[in-house]
């Protein structure tokens, strides 16, 4: 077996892995389009505002979580649907578990952005 790329050449192509990965998720997902949406509005937004840089870090990365959760969701759907179309208890599961992640995770930055803007106005 010949021995993979390593060094440099290893980062460049994981690099191009990445970039492949970001782009299947804009071209096939809604959802990831859509938080993208929100991210450019709000991550713009929170730094804005006139709140302390932890509280604007607080805010940013919790919108970077719904987005890395939303990849891994996206992921673990393409793998259930690559194994085939007929329904299996597992697959649901795993389909369901993972959009149950995002949903806390988007719960999370609501929690955040709601607390630090109700901090800041009151």
């Amino acid at each position: 077996m010949k021995p993979g790329k390593t060094g440099i050449r290893r980062m460049i192509a994981a690099l191009g892995y990445s970039r492949q990965g970001l782009a299947s998720a804009w071209r096939f997902e809604a959802a990831f389009r859509q938080e993208c949406a929100l991210a450019l509005v709000l991550v713009p937004f929170a730094f804005w505002l006139d709140v302390p840089l932890s509280h604007t870090l607080w805010l940013v990365v919790s919108l970077m979580m719904v987005l890395v959760v939303e990849l891994l969701n996206s992921a673990i759907e393409a793998v259930v649907d690559r194994i085939g179309p007929e329904h299996h208890e597992l697959a649901g599961r795993a389909k369901d578990t993972a959009s149950a992640a995002v949903l806390l995770t988007l719960l999370l930055a609501i929690l955040v952005w709601g607390l630090v803007l109700a901090d800041h106005v009151f």
